[in-house]
């Protein structure tokens, strides 16, 4: 359905979360912090011109998108904004310079397409309107040739209503990062204690017109936190479905009404418009923003493709009613999560790969995840989420089949999926049979990993909330039945490291203490990676940050 009629004084989690409570499981309560009216407070270098900080993002050997947004002191038609790209942080090595005109048609935001850079350098950026200086930004381009190591964040659903932005600082404070990825539900549209009641929504109703989604933008941007994290690193992001709506497929959504909430489609345009004005991304096709699927090189280690699984193609989710399983409208090949359009360009970009890794960063899980395990030849079992790929299992057989290649086409193997959307951390084996024993019928064994053609690191959310599981006894009965699970954990929010040299890929989950109040208190929970060529987990440990990283930002 779509949005209540009647407020109810806090929502419970979005339907696909519901899966939790099949297991035992229940939706975890935060309790009420102190309400901020202007988010958690404007960052103590922000000026009147630049209240909404400055961000980085999209970064190629050559280029880097830059971004800020211009407050007017009062009515304006264009703006002209200066900005200028140094090597240091002093702004006194300066290697780019230049002039850019916003207006009221695109909410004041600026973006700059720094054209002209070195490959694998960190520079230093700051944007001039008004007769005022925007904070110095931090960015970094993308190597090229042999490249040792690529270190990098993965986050995903950021709920400013659930919280406060904890581990975006703690990400902010790792000088050694290449780049943050964000996975996916960096705003959500829900109103004022719709879903989540520790900080206030702007505006206090679900948002639904281009005005709604620019104040929810604005309003996330003033974040300290936010702020923070993108002043110091480069951002490569990709929506999930609360940029837009809950749950949301090509032609509608499961929390959108069509009529009383205006055209889906409509609808949809002006949340992309907002996003391409507020977001630190270069848009692949202006003529359809829809089409957002786009890949990032790191030299010769490693590719970063980033997958569109909600607008383009994504065929509507099935209704599961709870458990479901394999059969009927599930087994449909013509369903799609990506559409033939980019379910073609993945498999091109996967095989023409020559990098030692390839990630995929997405938004739903790829790996099964079951209620009831059982192997296919037994039916499969009884799955949980029909809005992840677990709900489009032939489109997630036309994955597999790139992996495993043919007579005609080479296999591609090094392939690690990155995911967020499920509030919670899972490391994973990827298989199609994960229930099946026999390895000479496609099966697994999880003792050995011997049957797995890719991995899975998920990571949790920011502030969005789990399960409470505090015995674990939810995330042991989850393992009992799905045994290509290395690790889950389903309450602590936080983020992932990505460590990758050309040996192994290690995955490394972080926690924040709280999201109830502001805190600098981080854990690290675990890690597994994977060595070149084997395709499966092991467990690995906390890697060691870069020696002498670039400064950061003042």
């Amino acid at each position: 359905m779509g949005r209540p009629h009647t407020k109810p004084p806090a929502r419970k989690g979005p339907n696909r979360r519901d899966f939790f409570k099949q297991s035992g499981g229940s939706t975890a309560a935060l309790a009420a912090a102190t309400l901020l009216p202007m988010g958690s407070a404007l960052a103590a270098d922000a000026v009147p011109a630049f209240q909404h900080g400055v961000a980085s993002g999209d970064p190629l050997s050559d280029r880097v998108i830059l971004w800020t947004r211009v407050t007017p002191n009062g009515p304006r038609g264009a703006v002209p904004v200066q900005w200028v790209v140094a090597r240091d942080p002093g702004l006194t090595q300066v290697v780019l310079r230049g002039t850019a005109k916003t207006n009221p048609d695109r909410d004041y935001t600026v973006k700059v397409d720094a054209i002209g850079l070195q490959p694998g350098t960190t520079y230093y950026y700051r944007f001039k309107a008004e007769g005022t200086d925007s904070p110095i930004g931090r960015t970094r381009t993308l190597p090229v040739g042999a490249v040792d190591r690529l270190r990098m964040a993965v986050v995903s659903c950021s709920n400013h209503a659930y919280g406060y932005f904890n581990a975006y600082r703690q990400i902010a404070a790792r000088a050694d990062l290449d780049l943050v990825l964000h996975l996916g539900d960096y705003l959500y549209e829900y109103g004022t204690n719709q879903y989540g009641t520790a900080r206030p929504t702007e505006p206090a109703t679900e948002i639904t017109s281009l005005a709604d989604y620019r104040m929810r933008h604005a309003q996330y941007k003033r974040d300290a936190d936010l702020q923070a994290l993108h002043r110091q690193h480069p951002m490569i992001a990709i929506w999930d479905d609360h940029e837009i709506t809950n749950d949301a497929w090509k032609d509608g959504a499961q929390n959108h009404t069509e009529g009383a909430e205006g055209v889906w489609n409509e609808r949809v345009n002006r949340a992309l418009k907002a996003y391409f004005e507020w977001m630190p991304t270069r848009a692949v096709d202006t003529t359809d923003l829809r089409k957002n699927w786009r890949s990032f090189r790191f030299g010769n280690l490693a590719d970063v493709v980033m997958l569109e699984e909600r607008l383009a193609g994504r065929a509507q989710q099935l209704p599961a009613g709870g458990q479901f399983t394999q059969t009927g409208a599930f087994t449909d090949a013509s369903r799609s999560l990506l559409g033939s359009e980019q379910e073609a360009w993945v498999a091109d970009t996967l095989r023409r790969s020559t990098t030692q890794w390839r990630f995929l960063g997405q938004g739903v899980m790829f790996a099964q995840l079951k209620g009831v395990g059982a192997a296919n030849a037994a039916g499969g079992g009884a799955f949980l989420n029909a809005d992840q790929w677990d709900g489009y299992q032939p489109a997630r057989n036309r994955i597999y089949d790139i992996l495993k290649g043919n007579a005609a086409t080479p296999g591609v193997g090094n392939v690690v999926v990155l995911t967020g959307d499920i509030h919670s951390s899972w490391a994973a084996d990827l298989t199609q049979d994960p229930n099946n024993p026999d390895l000479a019928s496609g099966g697994y064994n999880p003792a050995t990993g011997e049957g797995s053609r890719a991995v899975e690191f998920v990571g949790t959310s920011v502030t969005s909330p789990g399960v409470n599981d505090p015995q674990g006894s939810t995330a042991a009965f989850l393992r009992s039945q799905n045994p290509h699970f290395k690790y889950i954990d389903l309450m602590r929010r936080g983020y992932m490291l990505i460590d990758a040299t050309p040996q192994r890929v290690v995955g490394e989950w972080w926690y924040v203490d709280t999201v109830a109040s502001i805190s600098n208190v981080q854990v690290f929970g675990t890690a597994f990676e994977v060595q070149a060529g084997t395709n499966h987990l092991v467990p690995s440990a906390q890697t060691t940050p870069r020696a002498n990283p670039p400064l950061l930002a003042p």
